[in-house]
């Protein structure tokens, strides 16, 4: 059995196609404005897998926390933007429009918080990368600016933290979680971020994820988030057989469609990791079970394997889990939320919309990847020092940033 294959599977599933990379560092300026493409979905190098057995019984640190921790603390975790933090955003956004400049174009180096910002932006993604992995700005003036105002100032706050992704097979760099008609039923197909619909636990396809909060809902829409290391360790307590089955490369994730010439429709892969060894080899979590639920078009027809009883048993338990752990939240407009995908997993409750001719809920979000010869974690995966690695990339799509879904 080949390193980090922990149970013996088809000969068919055990191997994959190779993984040949691009030079998206140095990709054509004519298609991708900064020179940078998203490197886009890939299946993990097996070989670099580990055993259950050599994963930690317990974790420490920063980055396991407790919702009790947080609750009744506000000032932990929530920075009401100041006014002079507002006037510096609004001054760079108002330069970056009269450079003309397009927006799929921004960057940290064209849209530079030097004055106020700066030192925040700086502690607050070391804390997303290495601490408790989540803040709430508030103050954010989405109601006072305009559309393009509103989201050269967010994009431009989002690089300072890390590269934006595209986040679908349209090239969108700049997303929109809003209900756009889609049926939620048809999971094969519909993104659940286009749709009223609950979404379960889960982590995107970036390093960070921000929200910004343009419109609320008239009932429902809030967040719950979890620390990855709080449900291991619980876990590890209370399931271990479950924390076994989630180290296993057994999960097979749908890519619904998204996918460039050549490539599988599914990327097989564990739901927990651990780091490259020789780097600081923490457990990080890659899932969300709309994608794994969703293969049935595949498994019945005998392509991949069909989800098997353990496997159910540890979804359930998993969701269970994180909902008993979470932290509780509510996004009014303006609010910004900021997320790790490597060690939280974060959730939202179904919601309704306010009758017209009032707005549907509307979140502005960036997917945002920190290459690991930047400080990112240190992922087995082939793109892990691609500075746009993760994200959605079908073939050249060129990035786009519209100001509304479509």
């Amino acid at each position: 059995m080949a390193p980090g294959i922990l149970v013996e599977e088809p000969v068919s599933t055990r191997v994959s196609n190779p993984v040949k990379l691009r030079d998206n560092n140095n990709a054509s300026k004519a298609i991708f404005p900064d020179g940078i493409r998203t490197s886009g979905q890939h299946p993990p190098l097996y070989d670099q897998l580990l055993p259950y057995s050599q994963f930690p019984k317990s974790i420490s640190g920063p980055t396991v926390w407790t919702r009790e921790e947080y609750i009744n603390s506000p000032e932990k975790w929530v920075h009401p933007f100041t006014d002079a933090e507002i006037q510096e955003l609004s001054d760079e956004a108002d330069a970056f429009i009269a450079s003309g400049t397009p927006l799929e174009g921004i960057s940290k180096t064209n849209f530079p918080l030097s004055r106020h910002l700066s030192k925040v932006l700086s502690h607050l993604r070391d804390d997303l990368l290495n601490g408790k992995g989540f803040i709430l700005f508030k103050r954010f003036p989405a109601g006072e600016w305009s559309p393009l105002k509103t989201s050269v100032a967010y994009m431009g706050l989002g690089t300072h933290l890390g590269y934006f992704v595209s986040q679908n097979g349209r090239g969108h760099v700049l997303g929109h979680v809003k209900d756009v008609g889609d049926d939620p039923t048809q999971i094969h197909t519909v993104r659940i971020y286009r749709t009223t619909a609950r979404q379960f636990f889960h982590a995107d396809d970036s390093d960070i994820v921000g929200l910004l909060c343009v419109h609320r809902a008239a009932e429902g829409g809030e967040s719950d988030i979890v620390s990855v290391h709080n449900v291991w360790n619980t876990l590890q307590r209370e399931h271990p057989d479950v924390a076994e089955t989630l180290t296993k490369p057994i999960w097979y994730f749908d890519r619904k469609g998204e996918v460039s010439s050549g490539e599988e429709e599914w990327v097989r892969q564990p739901v927990v990791y651990i780091e490259k060894k020789g780097s600081k080899e923490r457990l990080y979590c890659k899932w969300d079970p709309y994608y794994v639920r969703s293969l049935t078009r595949f498994s019945d027809k005998g392509l991949i394997p069909a989800l098997s009883e353990e496997q159910k048993h540890a979804m359930q338990v998993l969701e269970d889990t994180c909902n008993r752990l979470a932290l509780h939240m509510v996004l009014e407009v303006g609010d910004i939320q900021f997320l790790s995908n490597a060690h939280l997993l974060h959730a939202r409750t179904e919601y309704k919309d306010f009758a017209p001719p009032a707005p549907r809920r509307h979140l502005l979000r960036l997917w945002l990847a920190t290459p690991e010869s930047e400080g990112g974690w240190a992922l087995p995966m082939p793109d892990s020092d691609e500075k746009k690695r993760g994200g959605i990339q079908v073939n050249d799509t060129p990035p786009r940033a519209p100001l509304d879904a479509e």
